[in-house]
């Protein structure tokens, strides 16, 4: 159902990265829908090197740009980008050298090869950051993921509560960030 665009996760895990988000999906088809989701952490990974691949930068320049590239349409939090960069660093696309407080981030060879076999990927994800009106078809389909993935692990669960419960929590959660959202 969950389409996750295969997460090299090299065997070693990532203390500083992901708290608390485990994100292994077990099973989960292939591709379908209309090409690549915008909000999909895999998806903002490519954008995320892309930018980098363009000049090196810091977390900071990177939210912006990514605002400014989709007209204000998305706003990713640090909270989003950071473990992002974080992955990106353990996996060696791009390395970091400490700027005063902040990290400049560059690609790196590996980086700039992962780029280059991904280049239409990313070309139809930038498309689509500047095409604002894609934003609501694809927030009616996540919405649609988010309901089936929900029923299907209530079902599927051999009605285990604590897995239930565990769906309830990041429901709520995901709620709460969008309220919060101003």
């Amino acid at each position: 159902m969950f389409k996750h665009h295969h997460h090299p996760h090299h065997g070693h895990h990532h203390p500083h990265a992901m708290h608390g988000h485990s994100h292994h999906h077990g099973g989960g088809g292939g591709p379908r829908g209309r090409g690549p989701k915008m909000f999909d952490a895999g998806a903002m990974r490519y954008v995320v090197l892309q930018l980098i691949a363009e000049k090196p930068r810091h977390g900071y320049e990177i939210i912006k740009e990514l605002e400014q590239r989709s007209g204000g349409g998305y706003s990713p939090s640090p909270g989003a980008i950071y473990p992002l960069l974080s992955m990106l660093l353990d996996m060696g696309h791009v390395s970091a050298t400490p700027d005063g407080n902040k990290k400049l981030h560059t690609i790196t060879p590996e980086g700039e090869a992962f780029l280059a076999e991904n280049r239409q990927f990313v070309d139809a994800i930038l498309a689509r950051m500047s095409d604002p009106d894609e934003y609501r078809d694809d927030l009616r389909s996540i919405m649609h993921e988010l309901k089936q993935a929900a029923i299907l692990q209530a079902r599927g669960t051999n009605h285990s509560p604590e897995r239930i419960e565990q769906v309830r929590a990041i429901l709520r959660r995901a709620t709460a960030d969008i309220n919060a959202l101003t």
